[in-house]
């Protein structure tokens, strides 16, 4: 059995979507961002980067003690890993499915999700960081728009989790004001990848969770609570940092 710590974010649907694909048993643990789960001792014992998704594996293959691994493109590799599946076993064909997953990881998901931010949700609208932030996105939608042309089918090829890791930071795309109509490869991904009933199943799970965005979960969603922690604890180096933790 696997736990899943899980939000109904991009970076969560990664991973319920992959359970699915596997057919792996698991069960789903919600992690009430809003409420400020990310920052229960429990918890950052399994993250400690305090963000979702976690798991913990209670049947590793090295029929050791459970295992916990966070960050979800680590928690991608270690269940194909597990699994055997989703993740090629040849050196080429490794290589490529992880340096997809590492784009997304490094590029895809972040600045989409500095765009989100400073579009949807900061209280000032400031012009320069959302045409910054969507001037990369758009950057990086035609990457993956001309990726996808040349292979005429998945990110790398076959079906992997390279796919799994992109698509539900796609799904992000009307809500951000882009059109899949300007990526005519992602347009005929995404549908492809949509209608997957896998896909679909590890998408309805933390379907029905719309909190509303109020001024407390603004506070443990955006950094400043983690701030706080890390003022009070005396982590002086890390005094600065301004993650967002919404995944």
């Amino acid at each position: 059995m696997i736990d899943l710590y899980f939000a109904p974010t991009p970076n969560g649907w990664k991973i319920s979507i992959m359970l699915e694909e596997l057919r792996l048993p698991y069960r789903v643990l919600p992690v009430d961002l809003r409420g400020g789960g990310q920052f229960e001792p429990g918890f950052l014992k399994i993250s400690p980067n305090n963000r979702i998704p976690a798991i913990v594996d209670h049947a590793p293959s090295d029929s050791g003690d459970p295992l916990s691994v966070f960050e979800s493109g680590a928690i991608l590799i270690y269940l194909a890993e597990k699994a055997g599946q989703l993740l090629p076993c040849t050196a080429r064909g490794r290589s490529g499915v992880v340096q997809w997953v590492l784009w997304q990881m490094s590029g895809f998901g972040p600045m989409l999700g500095q765009h989100g931010h400073f579009a949807l949700y900061a209280p000032e609208k400031i012009p320069y960081a959302i045409d910054r932030y969507r001037d990369e996105a758009a950057r990086l939608y035609g990457v993956l728009d001309r990726q996808l042309a040349a292979t005429g089918a998945y990110v790398a090829g076959d079906y992997s989790i390279a796919d799994i890791a992109c698509f539900p930071w796609a799904m992000t795309h009307k809500a951000q004001g882009f059109t899949l109509d300007d990526f005519p490869a992602v347009k005929r991904w995404y549908a492809e990848v949509r209608a997957r009933s896998q896909v679909q199943a590890g998408l309805a799970v933390g379907k029905s969770v719309k909190e509303p965005l109020d001024e407390e979960a603004r506070r443990n969603i955006f950094g400043e609570r983690a701030k706080q922690l890390l003022t009070s604890r005396g982590d002086g180096g890390l005094r600065k940092g301004r993650g967002t933790q919404a995944e």
